[in-house]
């Protein structure tokens, strides 16, 4: 297993939609946790290390001690809250930026776990926010594309003058 390369925007497969997973692979979910791990982030979607599939890792309690991995493998959002949460969002492809995104604040993600198994979960807090903004990477979108233009304007200006 390996530490793959987080692709950076404006690479082209970030803005791609990604096709079905047909077989699971445990190598590529392992890969991907060590990548996520090693970046460090708490999320990471199967295009960011070029892979075109519809799959996503996240574990949104590492950082404070406990740890909490799920492998979404064909995930959809097959409910969502009325209310809203706005909150700061950055991404592994856009290093060094964050932007304030605003997204449901509670989703009921529906996906098939490493094991095969088809799973539906109730996700709240950053929970829900995180699958949200990997789930969007499978459908060829950046957090920055949630904005309204003229800040998705300077945070890619913001990002220029970082590269």
């Amino acid at each position: 297993m390996s530490v793959r390369e987080v692709l950076t925007w404006p690479d082209p497969r970030l803005a791609q939609v990604c096709a079905p997973v047909e077989i699971i692979d445990p190598e590529l979910i392992t890969d991907m946790f060590e990548t996520m791990y090693d970046a460090p982030g708490r999320g990471l979607a199967a295009p960011q290390i070029g892979v075109m599939q519809r799959v996503f890792v996240m574990d949104v309690g590492w950082k404070t001690g406990e740890m909490e991995p799920m492998a979404c493998i064909n995930p959809e959002i097959v409910s969502r809250s009325e209310a809203r949460v706005t909150g700061e969002e950055g991404c592994l492809s856009l290093p060094g930026v964050s932007v304030e995104v605003e997204r449901f604040a509670e989703v009921e993600l529906r996906y098939t776990d490493l094991t095969g198994e088809r799973l539906t979960q109730p996700l709240a807090g950053f929970a829900s926010i995180c699958a949200q903004h990997e789930l969007d990477h499978l459908d060829g979108k950046m957090h920055f594309d949630r904005v309204e233009a003229d800040l998705k304007a300077r945070v890619l200006k913001e990002y220029e003058a970082l590269t």
